[in-house]
C-alpha cells in the first residue's frame, strides 16, 4: 500500500461473510479517509478503525488514475460530508471518485440484479433519499444514474417475464392436446404448471409496472430540472 492508493477490506453484508467491500483512500501516514459505516460520514481514521478487525487489506489496481497528491486533496475536500446512500453515494463511489473522478460503484452494478428479485420500493426509496440530499448541480447526474440503474433492473426482469408468457401458452396447448387424447391426468398436470407460471408472471408484471412508473417520474423530474 502507498499514499493515494484506493484500499478495501471485505466486510459482512446482512448474514453473509466477505461479500461487501469497504473502500477508502490510504493517506500514507497510517490513516485512511473513507465513508465510515458507523457514522455515515466521510472521516479520517486510523487504519485499524477503517479495517474493522480485518487483517487483510487490498489495493484496487488501475491502469489509469489520478496522481497521489490529487487523490488525497480530493478526499480531504469532502471530509465531514454526510450524504451516504447505498445506491448512489457509498464508500466505493467516494473512493472511486477520489482516484479516477468517476462516481461509480461496481458493487452496486453487481447488486442491482439481486434487487430485481426483492424489493422495488426499496430501490425507489434509495433514489428519493439520494435526490433529496443532493445539491442542485448534482441532481441531473443522479437522475441519469437512477434511470440507468432502473434500466438494468428492467432488463433483468422483462426477458424472464416474456419467457413465462410463452410457457403459459405452451402449457395451455399441452393441456388442450391432453384432453383431446383423453388424458385428464396429463391435462391437470399441465394446467398446474400453467398456474405456477401465471403466478410468477403476475408478480413480474407488477414489478415491471412499478419500474415503468418510476422511470416516467424520473424522466419528468429530469426534464423539469433541465428547464429550471
Amino acid at each position: 500500500m502507498a499514499r493515494g492508493d484506493q484500499i478495501y477490506v471485505f466486510q459482512k453484508f446482512l448474514n453473509f461473510e466477505g461479500v461487501y467491500q469497504h473502500h477508502g483512500i490510504d493517506c500514507g501516514d497510517g490513516s485512511v479517509i473513507h465513508y465510515r459505516k458507523k457514522t455515515e460520514t466521510i472521516e479520517r481514521n486510523s487504519m485499524a478503525t477503517f479495517a474493522l478487525g480485518e487483517t487483510k487489506i487490498y489495493v484496487k489496481q488501475y491502469s489509469v488514475c489520478l496522481i497521489p497528491d490529487v487523490v488525497i486533496r480530493r478526499a480531504e475536500s469532502r471530509l465531514g460530508e454526510r450524504q451516504y446512500n447505498l445506491i448512489f453515494n457509498n464508500c466505493e463511489h467516494f473512493a472511486n471518485w477520489c482516484k479516477t473522478g468517476k462516481n461509480e460503484s461496481q458493487q452496486v452494478k453487481d447488486f442491482i440484479p439481486v434487487i430485481s428479485n426483492t424489493n422495488i420500493e426499496g430501490l425507489y426509496e434509495a433514489i428519493k433519499q439520494a435526490l433529496q440530499g443532493a445539491k442542485q448541480d448534482d441532481t441531473t447526474q443522479l437522475l441519469n444514474q437512477a434511470l440507468s440503474d432502473l434500466r438494468v433492473v428492467w432488463d433483468e426482469i422483462q426477458p424472464k417475464y416474456k419467457q413465462e408468457l410463452k410457457e403459459i401458452n405452451a402449457w395451455q396447448q399441452v393441456a388442450i392436446q391432453a384432453i383431446k387424447n383423453n388424458r385428464e391426468d396429463l391435462a391437470r398436470a399441465a394446467l398446474m404448471r400453467k398456474r405456477n407460471y401465471e403466478k410468477s408472471a403476475t408478480e413480474k408484471k407488477a414489478k415491471l409496472d412499478q419500474l415503468a412508473k418510476m422511470t416516467e417520474t424520473l424522466i419528468r423530474n429530469r426534464v423539469n430540472w433541465q428547464q429550471t
